[in-house]
Parts: C-alpha cells; structure tokens; sequence
C-alpha cells in the first residue's frame, strides 16, 4: 500500500490558474468553435450528429446564422469525412490519420472543407483560422503541424477544389 499525505483543503491555499481564450472576433470563427466540439465529440462516441450539434449550439446560445454554418461544416465534414481523411493522408504522409490528435484532426479537415468545397472563405483565412483553433485546443507543436499539412495542400488547392465535391453541400 501507498502511503499517500493527508491533505486538509483548509491548511492549504491552493492555486487555480483560469485559462483566458481571447474571444472569436466573427460569428465564423465561433461557428468553427462550436463545430470543432460537435467534430471532436463525433470522433469519440457514437453520439447522433444531429443531437450532438443541437446540444452545443444550445450551449452556446448562438444566433441562427452561427448556428447554420454550424450545421454546415459538422454536416459536411461528416458526410465527406473519408474524401477529406485521403486528402489529409496523402499531405501527412509521415503520419498515421489514427496517429494525428483528434483536435488536430478535425481543425484540418474543416480548414480543407472551407479551403476546397464551400470557398467562400480564402485559403489564408482558412489555415489562419485553422492554425488559431490548433493554438487554442491542441498541443504546443499543433499549430505548426497543423500549419505545415495546410500549406502544403493549399499548393494544390485548385486541384482539390475539383476533386472534393459535396452534393449534398448547402450554402448560405
């Protein structure tokens, strides 16, 4: 057996550190926060899309706007999961897709749907917003992992673009 101290939280003032995110300065950029949780809780459990994305869109009490572009990259990123999973294989060549971090994962695969199906947004505010989120949610070394992937498929991007295609893609 361990023997472990005895701890009595009124001996001892203990420390919290409260992690301060700057807050998301368009409604896209909180639609891609919200829809990173919706991506990341897919990837974990077997919980229903639909359910999932209501739950945190509620949570976060977002305008209809935001909530529709929520809608838009969780649903689209579900649907072409597997194109997009080749896409990012193909330019994380040295890396395994199960290997790469969930957060990581996902933050890729919505900046490559911005970038090559929905383009309304530019590659630069793509990866930009990609490379933000890897900073807020994933590791030290995401954001450049993240950034190298990104940049190396924004080469191709206009090959990508004819490739990746969404039929069943709705747009604003």
């Amino acid at each position: 057996m361990v023997d472990l101290p005895e701890l009595n939280p009124d001996d001892e003032e203990i420390e919290v550190e409260v992690v301060e995110h700057q807050p998301p300065l368009t409604d896209r950029s909180v639609a891609r926060r919200i829809a990173l949780q919706v991506l990341y809780e897919m990837d974990c459990t077997n919980h229903n899309l639909g359910d999932v994305m209501d739950a945190r869109i509620q949570s976060q009490e977002v305008d209809s706007r935001t909530a529709r572009y929520v809608a838009r990259l969780a649903t689209g990123i579900t649907r072409m999961r597997t194109q997009l999973d080749a896409v990012l294989q193909e330019y994380a060549v040295d890396w395994p897709l199960e290997s790469i971090a969930i957060v990581d994962r996902n933050v890729m695969r919505m900046a490559l749907y911005e970038m090559a199906v929905i383009q309304t947004v530019t590659v630069a505010t793509a990866i930009d917003e990609a490379v933000g989120l890897a900073n807020l949610f994933g590791t030290d070394s995401a954001p450049a992992f993240v950034n190298g992937v990104l940049g190396k498929i924004a080469l191709d991007i206009e090959d990508l673009r004819t490739q990746l295609v969404d039929d069943g893609e709705v747009s604003e």
